[in-house]
């Protein structure tokens, strides 16, 4: 199986051992991972802030470099939503029959982390350590976009030494929501300061999510006002064993 790593920008930028993390976990499991280099945004910024057309060469690039890859694998429910819920519609405003075919043909390959362990590997036991109490926040984009369910519950129930805590208020926003927080500040603030509070008074050690997006909006939160609670994307808690610990 050809498998190629979609790492995103915000993880490419900021967060790079996530995405070591999703190499190092799709190996352990057996992959064989390529990174293609051309790689870029996949323009869920433009298309927020109403640039629908002029994402067009990024629609083309994503659909041309990740031609012929088995599965297309992301640790990102925001912008794997925007390449299986957008790039189609953006390639049918193109009025560009091959860039619409060469798009419908990428699309069904791309998958979020924990859909690619569950789904296509049939794993729900990554053989992962991490001997901590964990909360899970299930990003707007991945549960109602991605419809991850309960693909990464599940895959951290089984994670060893894990204490999964439930989380109150879990599928309400977080605030960030890309632009959101940029326009609606106040508003921005006041969703992840209940969502902060919600985690904190769980008393787990560990906010999760799937999205680090989010996890940068709610653990720069959560550092100012020393709650103690640290973030982990979910991708670095499945890739964590005894000796490579996250």
């Amino acid at each position: 199986m050809r498998v190629a790593l979609f790492i995103t920008c915000v993880n490419d930028t900021l967060y790079p051992r996530t995405g070591q993390a999703v190499v190092r976990l799709l190996e352990r499991l057996g992959c064989t991972v390529d990174f293609p280099v051309e790689q870029t945004c996949c323009g869920q910024m433009h298309w927020n802030t109403g640039y629908g057309t002029q994402i067009e060469p990024l629609v083309r690039r994503f659909a041309d470099t990740f031609a012929g890859y088995d599965a297309v694998v992301t640790p990102s429910g925001s912008c794997g939503a925007m390449i299986r819920d957008n790039h189609p519609k953006a390639a049918a405003r193109a009025e560009d029959r091959a860039l619409a075919d060469d798009v419908a043909a990428v699309v069904p390959t791309v998958y979020d982390l924990s859909e690619f362990l569950v789904d296509v590997l049939g794993v729900t036991d990554v053989g992962a350590y991490f001997p901590h109490k964990v909360t899970y926040h299930p990003t707007c984009h991945s549960m109602r976009l991605m419809k991850l369910g309960d693909r990464p519950t599940t895959l951290l129930r089984n994670v060893r030494g894990l204490e999964l805590l439930e989380l109150p208020g879990a599928d309400e926003c977080c605030g960030f929501g890309g632009t959101f927080a940029v326009k609606n500040p106040d508003v921005s603030a006041a969703m992840g300061a209940d969502k902060v509070r919600n985690a904190a008074g769980t008393g787990a050690e560990v906010l999760c999510a799937a999205d680090n997006s989010c996890l940068m909006h709610l653990g720069g939160m959560m550092d100012r006002q020393r709650t103690g609670v640290r973030t982990l994307h979910l991708a670095e808690i499945l890739a964590s064993t005894e000796e490579l610990p996250a």
